[in-house]
């Protein structure tokens, strides 16, 4: 099993052989104090037929879907990286996984505060601590675009430092159905 983190051969023949485009993540933290759920959508182009990987410090991955195609997780992730195979040139990978909350300040940190009772997340997205929130091709030459979409308790607030949209209210017993806009 590779080291945990990117090697500088390893990231010069991954520059090489992909280009990033676009990161869709949704982020689901309503439901366990140890791991959240993450729906990663990535698109990039590629050399084809190469194979390469993405960083994914994960809990448990559920699914991987390469370009419509479902690849085991048994044997593409192991805990740190996902292993693409066969590329095509143009390519859509979908990751469903959980991530481990953090209490260390790396990727998704988790405090509960003792006076208010009250928990609180925060992210700093040092540079290889990104991958421990979503699948992610952790390297600064492979720059993308992203969208978030967090779903969080009623009454948290969640910032960011970039601008958002207003919050949409989650109706109750329908997952990841929004409540309709108000008269």
């Amino acid at each position: 099993m590779p080291g945990i983190n990117l090697t500088r051969e390893e990231a010069v023949q991954r520059a090489e052989t992909v280009s990033v485009d676009s990161y869709d993540v949704v982020l689901d933290l309503t439901d366990n104090p140890e791991t959240f759920a993450a729906r990663t959508t990535v698109r990039f182009t590629a050399t084809p037929g190469a194979s390469t990987f993405i960083d994914a410090i994960t809990a448990s991955v559920e699914s991987v879907t390469l370009n419509g195609k479902q690849l085991d997780p048994a044997e593409v992730s192991n805990g740190v990286r996902i292993q693409l195979p066969d590329l095509a040139e143009t390519n859509e990978l979908v990751v469903e996984s959980r991530m481990s909350y953090m209490n260390t300040g790396e990727g998704l940190h988790r405090f509960v505060d003792p006076v208010d009772d009250e928990v609180y997340l925060y992210s700093q997205f040092e540079v290889a601590d990104a991958r421990r929130m979503f699948p992610v091709f952790e390297q600064p030459d492979l720059k993308a675009t992203f969208r978030f979409d967090v779903t969080a308790p009623d009454h948290w607030a969640v910032v960011s430092n970039q601008p958002t949209p207003e919050p949409t209210p989650v109706r109750e017993g329908v997952p990841g159905g929004s409540s309709p806009p108000p008269p």
